[in-house]
């Protein structure tokens, strides 16, 4: 089944514009996402192939179908919960029956960590964003070797300039494990001719090891030095250069542009949202009323513009987080909707459709 689907068959309870252009931040080349509730027809419904929701194949078009609809009211989703606030001049159609769905009636102190929380993680994203692009990690990946260090009188010196210090090369080293002391090794080298002593190295592969080589020891040879592998930070930058590499390739060419024309190194639009449903959540606690059109529509626009300096942005929002969590605190919300008004709402609403067609 499809949008067009809907369409066809008049299944559509509810479609407005969403996005930037509900909440009055659009810009001229802004994108027109659709959303909006249908119901499925009755035999389908009693069927096995319950479809929750439909969408375009950019989906910047998404259709709840009404009992999924219902269940992410419950759960104060912000995405739904801004359906019922939807601005008079983005709604395209609103079936009759759709009427007796009033934001009030759902709102509640959820809200705090579906709204809040989000943007808090929003936050978390925007301070990894602008590490990434302040930091960038090179394209040429760390090897095992990076992480290892020798012992030098009392301290320790990175492996690769202890050994060009000494003279030696990889090749020629031996380790073996010191026993009851993790990722501490005994160092040999094999300084015969021919390397007769048969020492496989430090690693297996500068490129592509991920750990270091053991090698057989001849009884009674001498370690040179102790070498010591730091396995955890080997890992955790493995993890960084893989998520860093990641993000290049998977990262929205235009809004990348923006954010490094603007120069102030962090995604604007991330940051616009962040306040946006922090100030919304702050709205909806203090008067229990949801405004989906933003009214500081000029602030939000100045965000997006890249006309604040990164750490202002994120000491602000951490300041409105604060304000959010106590607001919330005094609220007159209940802890969560009425799910039994809920219910029926949605068996009441499903009954009148069908006996309608």
């Amino acid at each position: 089944m499809t949008i067009a689907d809907l369409r066809r068959h008049n299944l559509i309870l509810f479609e407005a514009i969403s996005g930037s252009r509900a909440y009055g931040t659009n810009l001229p080349h802004s994108d027109t996402d659709l959303k909006g509730v249908f119901i499925l027809p009755e035999d389908q419904f009693f069927g096995l192939d319950y479809i929750p929701q439909i969408a375009n194949e950019t989906n910047d078009e998404v259709f709840y179908e009404l009992r999924r609809f219902v269940e992410l009211l419950l759960k104060n989703n912000p995405t739904v919960l801004e359906l019922l606030g939807t601005p008079a001049d983005c709604v395209i159609y609103k079936h009759p029956l759709f009427e007796q769905f009033r934001a009030v009636d759902f709102l509640s102190k959820l809200c705090r960590q579906s709204f809040a929380e989000y943007a808090v993680a929003q936050i978390r994203k925007a301070r990894g964003l602008n590490k990434k692009i302040n930091h960038p990690e090179p394209p040429a990946r760390k090897s095992v070797l990076d992480f290892c260090y020798v012992t030098a009188g009392a301290g320790a010196q990175p492996a690769p300039d202890w050994l060009a210090r000494h003279g030696y090369k990889p090749s020629q080293c031996g380790l073996a494990n010191v026993p009851h002391l993790t990722d501490l090794y005994a160092l040999f080298i094999d300084a015969t001719p021919g390397r007769t002593l048969g020492y496989r190295g430090l690693v297996r592969d500068a490129e592509s090891s991920q750990d270091v080589l053991l090698s057989a020891v001849p009884k009674g040879e001498e370690p040179v030095a102790y070498l010591s592998f730091n396995r955890n930070g080997y890992s955790t930058y493995c993890r960084v250069f893989r998520e860093y590499w990641d993000w290049v390739e998977k990262r929205n060419a235009e809004r990348y542009q923006n954010t490094v024309q603007h120069g102030k190194n962090y995604d604007a639009k991330n940051m616009l949202h962040v306040f946006r449903l922090l100030q919304m959540a702050e709205e909806i606690a203090q008067s229990g009323q949801l405004q989906v059109r933003r009214p500081n529509r000029e602030f939000l626009l100045q965000i997006r513009r890249g006309e604040f300096e990164y750490e202002e942005l994120v000491a602000d929002a951490d300041q409105l987080v604060t304000r959010v969590e106590a607001a919330f605190a005094d609220s007159a919300l209940p802890e969560t909707p009425n799910r039994t008004a809920a219910e029926q709402l949605l068996r009441q609403v499903r009954r009148a459709f069908y006996a309608l067609a």
